[in-house]
């Protein structure tokens, strides 16, 4: 039995007939950039989110960079953030000449460790973001306290969390901004890149849309520095005919990852593999990925196993941003985040997207038991 990692194939069939023809108006229109199908997606976008404004831009990558810019960060700030997170987080600080400052994650959790923040503010610290990994928000409620306390801006990057909830509160909605991507393996996926910012201030909202237009309005004359970060309007069209289906693909994740619990206690693997945890307050996890942690060295052993049984899997991620080699200057050394170089050693994820069955999860599971077991 095959199993992929992502099948997008099986989606796209289904709603194949309202894609097309969504594309089809955006390309009888011949209106590709702005205009009413991006405008109309940002306010289905926001209203999805619980926030009061959305901006649409042109990758996840482009969505943070674009709120360090409008907030003027840059060359002798500090920017708080995890080192356990796709390279777009900590790079989008670098690139407008800020300095990422890492903290350590919580254990299973995956995400920033609140409790070890305040120890790495400075006088020169200008914001924090984190990241809602694998579909589940961080601990919002004492990051969103430190942040009020020491006057600091809060940027959640939740391009893997659309549609998850902290306290009730949806990813996006919490902080200052609110960062998503739509690159197409995500939940909400494109057919190309795409991005979008949420916040609930209006000055915000019209400060992102000038900078994501090469800071510019009207047309050449430029208030700002800004760059070409929209989002084009077939990608918008496309989003808008998927949206509504986000939450019955997102229910069909959760209750595959409910399957994944039940099997693996069936296996009786608690030695040899962890699962992931769910955080306390985080009351709606929407499972971008489901990754597990291989005890004792067997990681390479059981993707060995899952590869030779035609199962998809992946690291989600093998170097903790910390001990990559573009941040060497940075000065940090193998020990420094040692929760997060732990779990860069162990973590694997498995397939969980929507249209996968009970058979597929059946199959990894036991996969995974066999090369355990011998």
């Amino acid at each position: 039995m095959r199993v992929p990692l992502l099948d997008l194939q099986e989606q796209y069939r289904a709603i194949k007939s309202e894609l097309m023809a969504a594309i089809e108006a955006v390309c009888d229109s011949q209106h590709f950039i702005n205009g009413p199908k991006v405008d109309a997606f940002e306010a289905e976008a926001a209203q999805y989110c619980g926030c009061e404004h959305a901006c649409g831009v042109s990758s996840g990558s482009d969505a943070l960079l674009i709120c360090l810019m409008a907030e003027g960060v840059g060359p002798g700030d500090e920017v708080i953030t995890t080192p356990f997170s796709f390279f777009a987080t900590a790079g989008a600080v670098s690139r407008v000449g800020a300095k990422p400052v890492f903290v350590d994650i919580e254990p299973r959790v995956f995400n920033l460790d609140p409790a070890l923040i305040e120890a790495k503010i400075t006088p020169a610290t200008k914001a924090i973001i984190p990241v809602h990994l694998f579909g589940q928000t961080a601990d919002m409620g004492p990051i969103m306290d430190l942040a009020r306390k020491h006057k600091l801006l809060v940027i959640e990057d939740a391009a893997q969390a659309i549609g998850s909830e902290h306290d009730g509160k949806r990813a996006g909605s919490v902080g200052d901004y609110g960062c998503f991507s739509f690159f197409p393996s995500k939940n909400l996926g494109a057919f190309g890149d795409g991005g979008l910012v949420t916040t609930n201030t209006k000055e915000r909202l019209d400060k992102l849309k000038y900078f994501r237009n090469h800071g510019a309005n009207p047309k050449y004359y430029h208030k700002y520095i800004g760059g070409n970060f929209r989002l084009d309007a077939l990608q918008a069209a496309v989003l808008s005919v998927k949206l509504p289906h986000l939450d019955a693909w997102s229910a069909a994740r959760q209750a595959n990852a409910a399957e994944y619990r039940e099997l693996f206690a069936k296996a009786k693997l608690g030695d040899k593999i962890e699962l992931p945890l769910k955080a306390p307050n985080a009351t709606r996890h929407i499972y971008n990925q489901f990754c597990l942690l291989a005890k004792d060295g067997k990681r390479k052993h059981i993707m060995d196993a899952l590869a030779a049984a035609d199962i998809g899997c992946e690291i989600y991620y093998p170097v903790p941003l910390h001990l990559q080699e573009c941040f060497a200057d940075l000065g940090y050394k193998q020990g420094d985040m040692p929760v997060s170089e732990r779990t860069a050693e162990e973590i694997f994820a498995i397939p969980i997207y929507p249209e996968s069955t009970s058979a597929m999860r059946a199959h990894v599971v036991d996969t995974i038991a066999k090369a355990l077991r011998g």
